[in-house]
């Protein structure tokens, strides 16, 4: 049986493209085992799937002043020697990586053993974790073309791993889960893992002009639910959905969303008209910015500034979006961008022998 070592963490953006994937490594007969932070989001949903999983010591990568900069790299240098003992022990014919700052001991180590590297990126723009990671990999698979210029030489143009789940979606079975009617369309937000209280408090704005034209499913992040529309009819908030993500996703027929690129690509594979509102510089490194603005040259969405987010802008927009609706799944069904997850197992297969 061959056995493949994964790793990645620090937000779910980290593990998400890595769960995409491994029920097909499961069908090839791949042993999966998986190296990650103590406390990071990674440990619990690694170990929710059952998979083995081995905590190292990490620091988090910094671009800003913080006291923590000057003790994170002894906790680093901790993970690496902690990743080089679990690499020798359990000898995996292949590493690979999603990134975040765990990710980085854990290739390094790989690298001192001789054991094949793939890692993947899902931004335009690399994160810092896999910036570092490049010298140590044997190739980084990249999601959007303009990234291959950005990387070294080391691309490969591969796309986004897609949950083989999320098109299993049932519409009757959302609707039904909502208590929403057959015949009227309805408008999915979606503000991040974490919410987005400027996207909340804007669709709670607008609620009655919207409630005119969509019924609405409202994401609205952990403990942000407004109690005052708990019971409007043709409104349903969650903070949060888990197996049902894949129904709602199939009932949508429009959805507004920040721009982290895992969302983006699970939109694009399954044709759903959307609107992008994407984290701000002042809030981010702007990757979500650059990924809107590549998916808005390829037609396939429209983008809204989130500092230009307000009742009428996001009205205005839906209405523009709704009108042309017919051109942005056109142009999603031509794209060569589709599913990632067959391009990534013929690579893993490649380099694992």
């Amino acid at each position: 049986m061959k056995k493949i070592m994964m790793t990645g963490g620090g937000t779910a953006g980290h593990v998400v493209p890595n769960l995409a994937i491994m029920p097909y490594l499961n069908k090839l007969g791949y042993e999966i085992k998986y190296i990650g932070s103590k406390n990071g989001i990674e440990r619990e949903i690694i170990e929710g799937k059952k998979i083995p999983y081995f905590a190292i010591s990490s620091g988090k990568l910094r671009r800003y002043f913080d006291w923590k900069n000057f003790t994170d790299p002894f906790r680093v240098g901790a993970g690496y020697f902690q990743a080089l003992g679990i690499l020798r022990r359990e000898k995996p014919h292949l590493v690979f990586s999603k990134g975040g700052f765990v990710s980085v001991p854990v290739v390094a180590a790989a690298k001192t053993l001789k054991i094949p590297v793939l890692a993947h990126e899902s931004d335009l723009t690399p994160g810092l974790a896999n910036k570092l990671a490049l010298r140590f990999v044997d190739h980084l698979l990249v999601t959007f073309p303009d990234t291959l210029s950005k990387v070294s030489g080391k691309g490969i143009l591969v796309g986004s791993p897609i949950r083989e789940e999320l098109f299993q979606g049932d519409r009757k079975r959302a609707l039904d889960f909502c208590g929403f009617i057959e015949d009227k369309p309805v408008l999915l937000f979606m503000g991040g893992s974490i919410g987005s209280m400027k996207i909340n408090e804007t669709v709670w704005s607008a609620l009655d002009q919207l409630l005119e034209d969509y019924q609405i499913i409202h994401l609205c992040g952990k403990d942000n639910m407004n109690p005052q529309y708990q019971d409007l009819k043709g409104y349903r908030q969650f903070e949060y959905v888990g197996e049902e993500m894949k129904d709602l996703l199939c009932a949508a027929d429009f959805i507004v969303a920040r721009a982290g690129s895992n969302s983006i690509f699970e939109f694009l594979a399954l044709r759903k008209p959307h609107l992008l509102i994407p984290l701000s510089a002042a809030s981010s490194r702007g990757d979500q910015i650059e990924n809107a603005e590549s998916f808005e040259k390829e037609g396939y969405s429209m983008v809204l500034k989130e500092e230009s987010l307000t009742k009428d802008t996001l009205l205005m927009n839906l209405k523009s979006l709704s009108e042309n609706q017919k051109s942005f799944v056109d142009a999603m069904s031509s794209s060569s961008l589709g599913n990632a997850t067959g391009k990534i197992l013929e690579l893993i297969e490649k380099y694992a022998k």
